[in-house]
């Protein structure tokens, strides 16, 4: 049996919520974290390994709670297009893509929808040697009783009900579940558990009282919906992000690419009033979100990556930089980027970074106030208390 590691660290943050540690070690032996302290307590062991990483942070891994491995986000609607009539192989390959770029940035864990092809199903060895540690799915969307038979045979970790469409498209492209339908599916999911895209407090409303676990999106909700979700203990997936995406679309003169660093602008003319419209959305929906850390409302980060302009693994940042906009501390920011969305998926690998709990963890390099920027140049990847062999800083580039 191997010795111990040493991690030293100029910072923790624990993904708790608790505050920042400065100056720490973390003892690392057979995958797991066994003891953390200070780093003028470090214990000396001749011949023991030590990582000096004292320049950085340690924080958890990272867990988007709603992506789309499979669609490509793209602004380019012949860029869209091209993928859903592609054959497997090329769509194979735009997931094995996506599950690169979301380590790249320590997305470590991502609950996915929409895999009508079963596609990301099939690909765990692939997501495995791509870092990504822990993937559950939900299979095919559901949008009516037809995608969601009693005891869907055709599988899924969780079921993720379309009950509102996603908050910018104008009209949904299919007709919408009835309440009763709604019920009807809850009510035969079994011990899986639920995540209802819902906007509005009628909608939002009808999926509390159908009984379900999580609300994504959550737009125009309403105080007394978020009481009952704080009340009966409901999950929160606001994606912020869609709005910010929207109203950068709408400022920009056309369709914008959320590429957040690189802002890219494609063809098409802005539409009178959206602008005002998008702004309006996203401050609410900030209000909203402030709110819901005043009531005690469970939140998680999901940002809807794989939708038009919302890319995988970066826009986990443009999430967490628009929930501390909200008025949630760094270190709240990171519990709901990490062990609020492990803890309800399920994801045992992955959370908080604790005595007992697997040794799995982000190297940012810099101070704690350079987060979430940093995210997007990582110094290091950790995983079950080595370096990932799958991250590269300063990867090669080829032709």
């Amino acid at each position: 049996m191997a010795g111990p590691r040493f991690i030293v660290a100029g910072s923790l943050i624990d993904g708790s919520g608790g505050e920042v540690r400065r100056n720490v070690f973390l003892q690392v032996a057979d995958t797991m974290i066994t003891a953390i302290g200070s780093a003028t307590d470090l214990p000396r062991h001749d011949g023991a390994a030590i990582d000096d990483f004292s320049h950085c942070t340690i924080l958890p891994a990272l867990v988007d709670c709603s992506v789309s491995l499979s669609q490509s986000p793209s602004v380019d609607s012949g860029v869209r297009l091209s993928f859903e009539g592609a054959d497997l192989a090329k769509k194979a390959a735009m997931v094995e893509q996506h599950i690169r770029y979301c380590h790249a940035h320590g997305v470590l864990g991502v609950a996915d929808s929409g895999d009508s092809d079963g596609l990301v199903a099939r690909s765990h060895e692939t997501m495995a040697q791509g870092g990504i540690l822990a993937v559950r799915s939900s299979g095919r969307l559901c949008r009516s009783v037809q995608d969601c038979p009693p005891g869907n045979p055709a599988g899924g970790d969780f079921i993720k009900i379309g009950y509102s469409p996603n908050i910018e498209e104008d009209q949904a492209p299919y007709p919408r579940l009835s309440q009763a339908e709604l019920c009807r599916i809850l009510e035969q999911r079994g011990e899986r558990k639920a995540v209802v895209v819902a906007n509005g407090p009628q909608q939002v409303g009808e999926a509390l009282a159908a009984g379900c676990d999580a609300i994504e999106q959550g737009y125009g909700m309403g105080e007394a919906n978020l009481r009952r979700m704080a009340e009966q203990d409901v999950l929160w997936i606001p994606s912020v992000v869609r709005a910010k995406n929207g109203l950068d679309g709408a400022a920009g003169g056309g369709e914008v690419c959320c590429r957040f660093s690189i802002r890219y602008v494609a063809p098409g003319k802005p539409v009178p009033g959206a602008e005002a419209l998008w702004k309006k959305t996203l401050a609410e929906q900030l209000g909203q979100l402030r709110l819901a850390r005043a009531l005690g409302v469970k939140t998680a980060v999901g940002t809807g990556a794989g939708s038009v302009g919302i890319l995988h693994g970066e826009s986990m940042a443009e999430e967490m930089k628009l929930f501390i906009k909200a008025g949630y501390t760094l270190e709240e920011t990171i519990r709901c980027a990490s062990a609020n969305g492990a803890g309800f998926f399920g994801m045992e690998k992955l959370g908080t970074l604790m005595v007992g709990h697997q040794a799995t963890f982000l190297m940012s390099r810099g101070t704690v106030q350079q987060l979430p920027r940093k995210l997007s140049y990582l110094e290091g990847i950790y995983v079950d208390g080595a370096p990932s062999t799958g991250y590269h800083k300063n990867p090669v580039k080829t032709a």
